[in-house]
């Protein structure tokens, strides 16, 4: 390599909630000589940053426009109401719609889950972001509800959650530019998809070859014995024939005179 070639390297993004560790570190397995740059960037903001090129590909939140962003969908995550540890709810294992009635429910700009009516009463001003209405539940101004990645990402310990049931869920998945499906684009991807380093990365397998002819022209015909011997294996010499007893064959007698 010249002092002006540089070597190919990877950026990927990543919303928070999300951990790339393991693949990343699959990555660095498979590829060392492909440095892999991670790009951390709001989940509302994703998709931006892939079609302006600011990374070869990212886990984002869904939805997204996929007119030009292809998307591989990769789990869904569990719904979590943030609460003060010494809330009433603490008492029980999960929570529902109807249980928030009453209480106030921060709903943040960056809010990532797609409502279509917020649970709860709303506060007097929505926060910022899902960082800033964390502080607000430690402060006692209300509840709030987030993706469980979220809820750990920003976990404190005068905070607690339970799962929330009857509301959505956030999925995150794999994008990248539809006409930027790069070599390294697709390694990345076999990777997240658990492909082995030998994978063929869905090329055809190698179709069955013939099987080879016997050289006798009979497939699966018995040979026939080679010449100078018997059907039995022994051999046929130019020795006298043997007679039922074992000895020598007798020659005819002679007349006597």
């Amino acid at each position: 390599m010249t002092g002006s070639e540089v070597p190919p390297a990877f950026r990927l993004a990543y919303v928070p909630g999300v951990t790339p560790t393991k693949w990343v570190r699959i990555w660095n397995e498979r590829l060392p000589g492909t440095p892999l740059t991670l790009v951390g960037v709001p989940a509302a903001d994703a998709a931006a940053l892939l079609r302006d090129g600011g990374a070869d590909a990212g886990f984002v939140r869904l939805p997204v426009d996929r007119t030009d962003l292809s998307a591989i969908p990769l789990y869904t995550e569990t719904t979590v109401v943030v609460i003060p540890k010494d809330h009433a709810a603490v008492a029980v294992e999960e929570m529902s719609v109807e249980d928030l009635a009453d209480e106030i429910v921060l709903h943040p700009l960056d809010d990532t889950l797609d409502w279509e009516r917020p649970p709860g009463r709303p506060a007097f001003e929505r926060p910022a972001t899902t960082e800033d209405a964390v502080e607000l539940v430690a402060a006692g101004v209300g509840l709030l509800v987030v993706p469980q990645s979220l809820a750990r990402l920003y976990h404190r310990k005068d905070l607690t959650y339970r799962p929330l049931t009857g509301v959505p869920e956030s999925r995150i998945a794999l994008s990248w530019p539809e006409e930027e499906t790069t070599d390294l684009v697709e390694e990345f991807i076999g990777i997240v998809r658990g492909r082995t380093v030998n994978s063929t990365r869905g090329r055809p397998p190698t179709p069955p070859q013939p099987k080879a002819k016997r050289t006798d022209g009979k497939s699966g015909a018995p040979r026939k014995p080679a010449a100078g011997k018997t059907s039995r294996g022994g051999s046929g010499g130019s020795g006298g024939a043997k007679n039922p007893k074992g000895g020598a064959k007798r020659g005819k007698p002679r007349r006597r005179p």
